[in-house]
């Protein structure tokens, strides 16, 4: 790097006539002077802030997978560098779940020790300080001579223990871990949040199936039966659609699926409904191909389309329309169903949406559950109808949602 000239030096140094040259240098030296200044990150503490956020990022993915061996071998090099010790250990009660930091002959003098360690610490749910007389291994190069083990608590249980090794113990070493350790825990109870939520939206589409099969699966291929005679190849063709909507409908594994994927279910649907009503069930589609690709909750829009039909058509000798729409509404898809039925009373809708409904309309409440357990209450169903008005059911979805990724 070259020696820094003040400006005034620079102008003196060149003499007359040498302005322009001069300020040439003095911007050039200042472009320099900016050009550094955008490196410099701060002062040390702006430094160390983002070093132990951004550690701390390293290691959430994997803590939120939940406290399995994998996930916590994973994990345990970011905490380790959070905490800056020779070593940490990952217990809980079957045993170590993870170790990083000195290895070779060291490590398995103290990783066998680790679970008597945690022993304690996993009963009491106290953070424990350990010396060299509970800790050290004998040899003297070890840099291992005392250990923190501090608890993983989640809903109030002592989970596992995080348990940091250094040549020397301190308070702010004491006060490091228990910290550390409660940023896992929070980490460790979001992991269970999400596996609850998974749980219950998967007991929710089980629901939901049971729910729709049967009057569906009646309806259908009493349609298909009545070609059966009279045009077989329709009633061929009628048969591959319901296998293809059957696969589809009872598929395992997933949560999520394209908005083009559930459209075409819908469709496989609309024929099947369109071999009993004939002409009777007319459909509207308005789709714009930007949304097709946005990654929705498995089954929301068939059983809408299912309710628009029954309210619709069934009960009734004349015609009804379906008009389906999914629309472009920037970093949001608005997905809409519309009959021109007899439409419903609104305390009706209320209960089904509550979860309340005897039938009428078919898992209202739970695509509406399903929808605000996804993206929050800020995404559930709207319903618009009243009686002799016909019924409007409409929800949006975010283009890009975290955690929301179609399955293959």
């Amino acid at each position: 790097m070259g020696r820094r000239v003040p400006a005034h030096q620079l102008l003196r140094h060149r003499g007359p006539g040498g302005l322009q040259a001069a300020l040439g240098g003095l911007t050039g030296y200042r472009r320099g002077m900016f050009g550094r200044r955008r490196k410099h990150f701060g002062t040390p503490a702006d430094k160390a802030t983002y070093a132990t956020l951004h550690t701390a990022s390293l290691a959430t993915p994997s803590l939120r997978e939940g406290l399995t061996p994998a996930a916590a071998g994973k994990a345990s090099k970011h905490l380790r560098d959070l905490l800056g010790t020779a070593a940490i250990a990952i217990c809980d009660s079957s045993g170590v779940l993870a170790w990083d930091g000195v290895g070779g002959p060291y490590e398995s003098n103290h990783r066998v020790d680790a679970k008597a360690i945690a022993a304690n610490t996993l009963r009491t749910g106290r953070t424990h300080v350990l010396g060299p007389h509970d800790v050290a291994c004998g040899d003297p190069q070890c840099p291992i001579r005392t250990a923190v083990v501090a608890p993983i608590v989640t809903e109030e249980r002592v989970v596992a223990v995080l348990v940091a090794y250094s040549p020397r113990s301190s308070a702010a070493l004491v006060r490091a871990t228990e910290e550390v350790a409660r940023w896992v825990s929070g980490q460790v109870e979001l992991a269970e949040l999400n596996k609850e939520r998974t749980r219950a939206m998967e007991a929710e589409l089980r629901a939901l199936r049971a729910q729709i099969s049967p009057h569906f699966i009646y309806n259908a291929l009493a349609a298909i039966a009545s070609f059966v005679r009279t045009d077989p190849e329709r009633a061929r063709e009628l048969l591959l659609e319901f296998a293809d909507f059957s696969r589809y409908a009872l598929r395992r594994g997933g949560e999520f699926t394209t908005l083009s994927d559930e459209l075409r279910n819908v469709e496989r649907y609309l024929v099947l409904e369109q071999a009993r009503f004939g002409e009777r069930l007319m459909v509207s589609l308005l789709i714009a191909p930007e949304v097709l690709a946005v990654a929705i909750p498995f089954l929301v829009v068939q059983p809408l389309v299912e309710n628009a039909v029954r309210h619709g058509l069934e009960g009734t000798t004349g015609a009804g329309r379906i008009t389906i729409r999914a629309l472009d509404r920037g970093s949001e898809a608005e997905i809409s169903v519309e009959d021109d039925g007899a439409g419903s009373d609104p305390e009706v809708i209320r209960a089904a949406l509550a979860g309340q409904a005897t039938g009428d309309s078919i898992g209202l409440g739970n695509v509406d559950a399903r929808l605000r357990q996804v993206y929050g209450d800020a995404y559930g169903l709207v319903v618009e109808t009243a009686l002799d008005a016909g019924t409007k059911v409409s929800f949006r979805v975010p283009k890009y949602s975290s955690g929301v990724h179609a399955s293959a």
